[in-house]
């Protein structure tokens, strides 16, 4: 029997793009041999890269959507995206291979790029009863008032690019003198900036995924930072955070944390696999933003969510991949 030729895309063009080669060096170690052959490509700076072990570079031909290895193309019967950001979690690589005609792991085109955009996706939330932090974007050029800002979403408030993932470029500010040069790093990372009010809370991750058609909802993980918050480097750095699944919650908190999850996915029209994150304060869940293409690394949540729920890493990826293939 054949076996299944997926491409697994890695690398992009933001601040995660460590992040991606991290996740998809664990895919690719744990995507059964016996069924999958498994061809990394690096996007970056325009380039489509894949790289076998002779070390020579073989460009990925986007006009035929294959690679040539020695004059014989290699086609695909899945794409698995591992790239947080862009391309890979806005819709854009989504739209190529749509138009391909290869299936992908990841929600379609219209799902990724609105929830790639924090305010959109957070209005939306809203408008499906989840409770939203209040909020307020910035687009590059405009003026604004520090006054007016601290007046609308108060002290400490969190400053973050609209469109950037992995905490890149995120401040949380307790004074309002601090807010400029927070706008200003976030710009660096987007065009648009939000200035987002602080939800004083337990910090809470849950994946979900569909399995043979089946949305499936993963134990919660609390998350607790030895930093001010779960910013870049408490991430990704071994000892800087304590990720805890399941969560010390109780089981009423945890249900519905998993009915939310549950309920956001379908409403966002989401595929492949997720990760929603919350705050929770006082027994009510706030809505802090959804991952299309969460981490997949050795320090990444939904990984550990994974094995928690009882799935060897090969058996999930390969869902992932077969899930794909049959949505398409």
């Amino acid at each position: 029997m054949r076996k299944i030729n997926v491409v697994l895309f890695m690398g992009g063009d933001s601040g995660e793009y460590e992040v991606s080669i991290a996740s998809a060096s664990q895919v690719k170690n744990n995507l059964d041999p016996e069924k999958y052959m498994v061809y990394p490509v690096l996007i970056r700076n325009g380039n489509w890269t894949y790289t076998p072990e002779d070390g020579t570079q073989i460009p990925f031909d986007r006009n035929n959507h294959c690679l040539f290895i020695e004059s014989e193309p290699v086609n695909f019967d899945c794409a698995f995206i591992a790239i947080h950001g862009t391309p890979g979690e806005d819709g854009k690589l989504q739209g190529y291979l749509e138009m391909a005609g290869i299936p992908y792991t990841t929600c379609d085109v219209t799902t990724s790029a609105l929830t790639f955009n924090k305010y959109f996706c957070n209005d939306l939330a809203k408008q499906y009863g989840a409770k939203v932090a209040s909020t307020i974007l910035l687009k590059q050029g405009e003026s604004w008032n520090p006054d007016s800002l601290v007046a609308e979403v108060g002290l400490p408030c969190f400053i973050k690019p609209n469109k950037a993932g992995s905490s890149v470029g995120v401040s949380k500010v307790y004074e309002k003198a601090g807010i400029e040069s927070a706008i200003n790093m976030a710009f660096a990372e987007d065009d648009e900036v939000l200035v987002q009010q602080f939800i004083k809370g337990r910090e809470m991750a849950c994946g979900v995924f569909t399995l043979n058609g089946v949305v499936t909802v993963f134990p919660v993980t609390e998350i607790k930072s030895k930093n001010d918050f779960f910013d870049y480097h408490a991430k990704y750095t071994e000892g800087v955070a304590e990720e805890i699944t399941p969560a010390h919650i109780t089981e009423e908190e945890a249900n519905e944390c998993q009915q939310i999850t549950d309920y956001l996915y379908r409403k966002f029209n989401c595929k492949g696999v997720v990760r929603f994150d919350y705050f929770l304060k006082n027994k009510e869940w706030w809505f802090l933003e959804v991952n299309t293409v969460p981490g997949f690394s050795a320090e990444s949540i939904v990984p550990k969510q994974a094995k928690a729920a009882g799935f060897k890493l090969k058996d999930f990826f390969g869902a992932l991949v077969e899930e794909a293939i049959k949505k398409k």
